[in-house]
């Protein structure tokens, strides 16, 4: 598969149709079966997020922690250019070949044992999200930690860290409203592939030991910003 000029490849989607077809079909794609790892289990883990300049330059940052104690063991940065036009629901289309790139640009052997990106997996209308594709297209196991809500229906969880509820949409559960901090906001988890929601839920805890959002979100979306900066500067 080659790639194109703005780095996604040849065939990649340029409408709304085609972006929504291959989405139902990575949702068929995706290992919603098995549990995954589990926060014990996990040694490193990666995080994705992207940094918006204006003209359509994007940053993309990938970042791997040491799951045991958080701090830096590799990371990457991609600069890209997307042409894919701003639709709710297919995000992923924008994003997704600079956040690829930057997975790949990662010096760490072996590969991280999971990825969390600044997103959603199954809470979308397709149920597939950007932690659906990453999950899919990487093999990685892969979830979403989202600071805001979507189309989805939820009752705030209990004031304590840990407290959760679920997220419903149709009548199906597709993720969790996560209280990471004592009596902050919760933030949205959701499965992209190869990981439980109750592996994704405790590791997202794990990750998050001092602020609202996961670690891995903090420092990829710092080092996009830093890197834009640099550019712009």
């Amino acid at each position: 598969m080659g790639a194109g000029t703005g780095g996604e490849p040849d065939d990649w989607p340029r409408t709304e149709a085609e972006a929504a077809a291959v989405q139902e079909r990575l949702r068929e794609r995706a290992d919603l079966v098995g549990p995954g790892p589990g926060p014990d289990q996990v040694r490193t883990v990666a995080g994705v997020d992207v940094a918006y300049a204006d003209g359509g330059e994007l940053v993309a940052a990938a970042v791997v922690l040491d799951a045991a104690t958080l701090t830096v063991v590799d990371e990457s940065v991609h600069v890209g250019r997307t042409r894919f036009p701003y639709v709710p629901g297919l995000l992923a289309f924008r994003e997704l070949p600079s956040v690829v790139a930057a997975l790949r640009g990662l010096s760490r052997h072996p590969r991280p044992d999971v990825v969390v990106c600044d997103g959603y997996g199954l809470a979308h209308p397709r149920r597939a999200g950007l932690a659906v594709h990453l999950g899919v297209l990487t093999g990685i196991p892969c979830f979403g930690v989202a600071k805001t809500p979507f189309l989805f229906d939820f009752e705030e969880p209990g004031p304590q860290r840990g407290a959760w509820a679920p997220l419903t949409m149709d009548g199906e559960q597709v993720g969790r409203a996560l209280r990471t901090q004592d009596g902050v906001k919760p933030v949205f988890v959701s499965v992209g592939s190869g990981i439980g929601l109750d592996n994704a839920a405790a590791l997202t805890l794990r990750l998050a030991p001092a602020y609202r959002q996961p670690e891995t979100t903090r420092r990829a979306d710092h080092l996009a910003r830093r890197r834009l900066a640099e550019r712009s500067g």
